[in-house]
């Protein structure tokens, strides 16, 4: 597999990382086989993440999966039961192809503020910097945009219908608590935040719901 950097990936208008057309052009022009991953690889998760599945056979939706390695790495670890969506056909066809030898694992074509599934399909659900990308505007970020409000709040709520009652919504992010908390905030569950690094901070949100 080809591993990219960031800085081969940075769009000149940082309000590309909203389109889906973005996205496409951007898989269509890679590697089938390149990889890229926001902030945080799986070993760097790993401690805050087995603190928070204690079940490897939990099933778990992957949030704008993109060419990450994350759910491969968690399914060689013995997490089987993983759904990971994009909204990038692109993507999800060669990650299809690329992990046809992990055949528990399901990729699909998917909005994520629209998901096709049952409320309360998933024990787990994990966005790794994927809601970040629904965040680039050129606003005022202590005053964002009504659309920057209402796509963050339409992913939320879906994340929020499809949880199961004990179940945990977690988010990886370089988003400070005073940016994020206001758009993670639900009556169903209480937010706990841990941090990740040093000298540049990301920080791990933890939502386990507590009522339908």
């Amino acid at each position: 597999m080809v591993a990219s950097t960031s800085l081969d990936v940075v769009p000149d208008d940082p309000t590309a990382y909203k389109t889906q057309a973005y996205w496409e052009d951007r898989y269509k022009n890679e590697d089938a086989e390149t990889t890229f991953d926001w902030f945080k690889t799986y070993s760097d998760l790993k401690p805050l993440l087995d603190e928070q599945i204690k079940n490897k056979d939990a099933s778990i939706l992957m949030l704008g999966c993109g060419n990450s390695t994350l759910g491969e790495d968690m399914y060689k670890d013995g997490y089987k039961n993983i759904t990971n969506i994009d909204y990038s056909a692109t993507v999800i066809e060669n990650m299809k192809k690329r992990c046809a030898d992990m055949p528990e694992m399901k990729w699909l074509e998917m909005d994520i503020r629209d998901l096709k599934f049952p409320d309360q399909s998933f024990d787990v659900v994990i966005d790794k910097g994927t809601m970040d990308a629904l965040m680039c505007d050129r606003g005022d970020v202590w005053d964002p945009s009504p659309e920057l409000i209402a796509d963050v709040k339409g992913e939320v709520d879906e994340v929020e219908r499809v949880t199961k009652v004990g179940g945990v919504f977690l988010y990886i992010t370089f988003g400070q608590p005073h940016f994020r908390k206001r758009h993670l905030a639900r009556d169903c569950w209480d937010i706990e935040i841990k941090t990740l690094g040093e000298a540049f901070h990301y920080f791990f949100y933890i939502m386990r719901k507590k009522s339908a």
